[in-house]
């Protein structure tokens, strides 16, 4: 009887220990599972396509998305100028595939008023896009902008904004005042610094209009005092009310030598011009070089065409934000210019062939 007990006392060490052993292992065999996941995740490389930029793109996406990424881009649509911008953007939307991000191209409205800005970021918000890139342009606009980001949503401005930026992480644009000053400089010129000058803005109060048409009028009363000032007018960015209002203009003062438009629209008061056959004897000073302006500079009835680069304002500053969204790096200046390249008749083929 007793060895049989010793037996079976024998055979439950054995057991208990064969079974101990294979814990053991199992636990092991966990251990370095889990390690070897861990080195795996540690060591994933951000993974890097090289797809040719567009023209008139400027800024390469660095890194694909590790998940689909959503950028809100919210533009306007009640001139031609908006078109450039918004092929830029819808390039960046068609790059920025290859990258997995979305980029959405949003329409406001055809109206330039604040509530329609509002409007739209309080939208994007709601629908919890990643990013937002938006045109401001009214004073106010920044305490949505900073709503968005409190959200969790970086947000860049472009072409316009407000003289208080809130805490969105850059503006693509122009500097208002000193395209203004440029202006000026291009008035001088084709005045001889006398004589009568009609000034058409887009929104009295927005302050991209406001900065460009001081910066021109600062520099003339400075440097040609006998240079008079007819207007301001409001065009509200109109092409057709520009037209009407250069109409009057010269109906009224027969004299004037030149008609400054700050923002959207120049093409009405170069038609008007051309419609009474005064091409070379009145000219335009205006911006952007869209094809509604530059027919109007090879005809001879738009004397200077200041830039902003409108299809980088499109497509540059969704793909700056892109690179913010997956590797975390801001621009280098939260002001990022748009260079103020200027056309005229003698050299718009040089830059457009197809104009010469």
């Amino acid at each position: 009887m007793t060895k049989k007990i010793l037996a079976w006392v024998v055979l439950l060490v054995l057991v208990v220990s064969v079974g101990g052993c294979a814990a053991s292992k199992k636990e092991e065999k966990g251990t370095e599972t889990k390690e070897s996941d861990s080195q795996e995740v540690g060591t994933k490389e951000p993974v890097q396509v090289d797809i040719p930029l567009p023209a008139g793109g400027n800024v390469k996406a660095e890194v694909v998305a590790d998940e689909e990424l959503r950028i809100a881009f919210l533009s306007f649509q009640n001139n031609p100028f908006w078109n450039a911008i918004k092929e830029g953007n819808l390039e960046a939307g068609k790059y920025l595939e290859n990258y997995n991000t979305q980029v959405d191209y949003i329409v406001m409205g055809e109206e330039l008023t604040s509530a329609k800005v509002t409007a739209a970021i309080d939208a994007a918000i709601t629908k919890e896009y990643d990013a937002i890139v938006v045109v401001p342009i009214f004073d106010g606009v920044e305490v949505f902008t900073d709503k968005a980001i409190d959200a969790g949503i970086a947000v860049g401005n472009y072409c316009a904004e407000g003289p208080n930026p809130g805490n969105r992480m850059f503006f693509y644009g122009q500097n208002g005042y000193a395209a203004g000053q440029l202006a000026g400089e291009l008035l001088q010129q084709h005045t001889d610094s006398v004589g009568k000058v009609g000034v058409i803005t887009g929104v009295f109060g927005a302050p991209i209009h406001d900065a460009r048409m001081n910066g021109a009028l600062d520099y003339l009363k400075e440097n040609c005092p006998d240079i008079e000032i007819i207007g301001p007018f409001e065009n509200k960015d109109k092409g057709e009310t520009a037209y009407s209002q250069t109409m009057d203009m010269l109906t009224a003062n027969p004299e004037l030598k030149m008609v400054y438009v700050t923002a959207g629209g120049p093409f009405g008061a170069a038609k008007a011009i051309q419609d009474l056959g005064l091409t070379g004897e009145v000219g335009v000073i205006a911006y952007d070089h869209i094809p509604d302006n530059l027919d109007y500079v090879k005809s001879g009835e738009i004397l200077g065409l200041i830039n902003q680069d409108p299809f980088g304002q499109g497509f540059d500053t969704v793909v700056i934000m892109h690179n913010y969204l997956t590797t975390g790096k801001k621009p280098e200046s939260t002001f990022i210019e748009a260079a103020l390249d200027v056309v005229t008749p003698d050299d718009v083929g040089e830059f457009y062939p197809r104009y010469k």
